[in-house]
């Protein structure tokens, strides 16, 4: 590879990064409004949690980690904690901290695996 491949490479993993991160804030006002109408049992796990949580929600966390890679940790820390999903937010932390699995919607994989295996 040489440097122009490379850069425009890296010109498009920006462009990535970018668009999800627009899309996980505008997608961020409409899950705050959504998860208002859910109630988590405070002793929930992690699979009870999935299934009362709705789909967004898994989405824009997994688009979070997609446009901020690790520095994801922090901002979906507290948006799960604000919005009562504490269950999620462990498992959210291991899934953005490791290196090379942003581009896996591992968040989104989980939620639909809660769903088929209930």
């Amino acid at each position: 590879m040489n440097a122009d491949t490379l850069q425009i490479l890296g010109y498009y993993v920006l462009g990535v990064m970018g668009v999800s991160l627009i899309l996980a804030l505008l997608l961020l006002f409409f899950v705050i409004k959504q998860v208002r109408k859910i109630d988590v049992p405070p002793d929930a796990g992690f699979q009870e949690t999935l299934l009362l949580t709705p789909f967004s929600v898994v989405l824009l966390i997994d688009l979070l980690d997609l446009g901020l890679d690790f520095l994801s940790i922090p901002f979906t820390w507290v948006i799960l904690d604000r919005l009562g999903l504490k269950a999620l937010r462990g498992v959210s932390v291991v899934e953005a901290a490791v290196p090379l699995t942003q581009a896996i919607p591992t968040m989104t994989l989980a939620w639909i695996g809660a769903r088929i295996l209930k």
